[in-house]
């Protein structure tokens, strides 16, 4: 009786341990939400089943962002572009931009050089180009970050994708967002919520937005499987 009372003793305790450890808590606002979700984007149903590599060019980062901040994000929008796995990323970097079109950088809403697309597609064997411009950036609490991004094919070019929102964390949906996205990938033995990281982080949470961003690109079209004609 003694050993068996023990052991229930032990394993309320484990449960109680185990409950205070939860990271963030079941009730928290970044279980339940409510959550962002981006609505200002436009694209085609689906992107092109031929689309395999996609050029996908520095971070403009304008008036907003100084030079060395939007190269900082350079690594992590290339990232999380190539977790989608829609197509292959081959990233342009800005020494190599510079070198071959005079710039280390190109908004999507300025004119290209001359020779621009043809060249990405002659020198990268690739289908389709990304901008990401960050419209809005800023680095302190609240965090906040905009992004406008456009994909497009370099063959007779026609725009597939567009985005432009902006991701503030002083809006409580986006802060729960930020915060679920982190949910499960840091671990810690003491009852501590690393999910908050997020929005003191500026990398951290722009790795939440460039999830956001990416997951609003079309699906990938399957190509269409002949019919047998010996079927009837």
């Amino acid at each position: 009786m003694i050993i068996r009372r023990s052991w229930f003793l032990m394993a309320a305790l484990a449960a109680a341990v185990l409950a205070g450890c939860q990271n963030p808590s079941f009730d928290d606002p970044a279980r339940l939400g409510p959550f962002f979700t981006p609505v200002n984007h436009a694209g085609e149903p689906a992107l092109p089943s031929g689309l395999r590599r996609v050029v996908l060019l520095p971070v403009w980062g304008g008036t907003v962002a100084s030079p060395e901040a939007a190269a900082a994000f350079d690594p992590v929008f290339a990232t999380e572009l190539q977790r989608q796995n829609r197509f292959e990323v081959v990233v342009l970097t800005r020494a190599e931009c510079r070198r071959r079109f005079g710039a280390g950088e190109f908004s999507s809403a300025a004119a290209l050089p001359r020779d621009f697309l043809p060249t990405l597609r002659r020198e990268f064997a690739a289908d389709a180009v990304m901008w990401i411009d960050l419209t809005a950036y800023r680095p302190y609490g609240p965090l906040a970050l905009g992004v406008r991004a456009k994909l497009a094919t370099l063959e007779e070019p026609r725009v597939l994708w567009t985005f432009d929102t902006i991701f503030s964390a002083d809006d409580p949906a986006v802060a729960n967002s930020a915060r679920r996205h982190f949910i499960g990938q840091t671990h810690t033995a003491l009852p501590a919520d690393l999910t908050r990281d997020a929005l003191q982080s500026p990398t951290r949470f722009c790795t939440y937005v460039e999830a956001a961003t990416f997951a609003t690109l079309p699906p990938v079209s399957r190509p269409v499987e002949p019919k047998n004609a010996n079927v009837r």
